[in-house]
């Protein structure tokens, strides 16, 4: 099982790797839900994570809130998927959406485009699209080469347990086409049992390794 640890900036990253993690999600901020991080601290996790052969997955996030962008900060997020590019992350981390809460295709396409030969994972903006379009959702980011989708499978918040059925639907419909990629109140005390439960390989979470001594 892959653990993906989610990580604000540097300060746990040894310690959740020397404890298991295998994949880090670089974030700032996560009492917003993860925004850019730094220059800096994507260059230290890089140098650091890349010791270890562990991949570095960095957001690419203006600002909390909503996921509607306008274009200010949508030439944001492309100078700075350009920058952690050019500084050797392994992945990106985004998601665009239109104010009707479908995805915002134009935008996606430029980011997509600029990170061609990163993997890149669509974040939980994916849960505030209207259920009956996520299934065209993950059509549509499958078709662009998405690698995975980060979800919660419901209302942020929820036990991650009352969204089993819901994720399930989604694994099951993307098939092997991308991976569907389960998040948000998973920890290291429930991983295994949310792994085996639903037949997946990678689980999320910002305590998905014991980090106590």
């Amino acid at each position: 099982m892959l653990k993906e640890f989610c990580a604000e900036n540097y300060t746990n990253i040894p310690y959740a790797i020397a404890k298991g993690a295998n994949r880090i999600e670089l974030c700032d901020n996560l009492a917003a839900g993860g925004t850019t991080p730094s220059t800096g601290v994507i260059e230290e996790v890089l140098s650091y994570a890349g010791e270890k052969s562990i991949p570095v997955m960095t957001i690419i996030r203006p600002r909390g809130g909503d996921f509607v962008y306008n274009d200010t900060e949508l030439k944001i997020m492309h100078t700075d998927l350009i920058e952690a590019k050019k500084m050797g992350t392994d992945g990106v981390v985004l998601g665009c959406l239109t104010p009707s809460g479908w995805l915002d295709e134009e935008a996606l396409e430029l980011l997509l485009d600029t990170a061609e030969g990163l993997q890149v994972t669509f974040h939980m903006a994916f849960d505030t699209i209207p259920a009956e379009r996520q299934f065209a959702a993950i059509d549509w980011l499958a078709a662009h080469q998405v690698e995975r989708i980060l979800t919660h499978g419901g209302t942020a918040g929820t036990p991650i347990e009352d969204n089993f059925v819901r994720l399930q639907e989604l694994i099951d419909y993307a098939g092997e086409r991308l991976t569907i990629l389960p998040g948000g109140g998973i920890s290291f005390e429930n991983a295994q049992h949310v792994a085996e439960t639903l037949g997946v390989k990678e689980v999320h979470g910002t305590r998905i390794v014991d980090l106590s001594e």
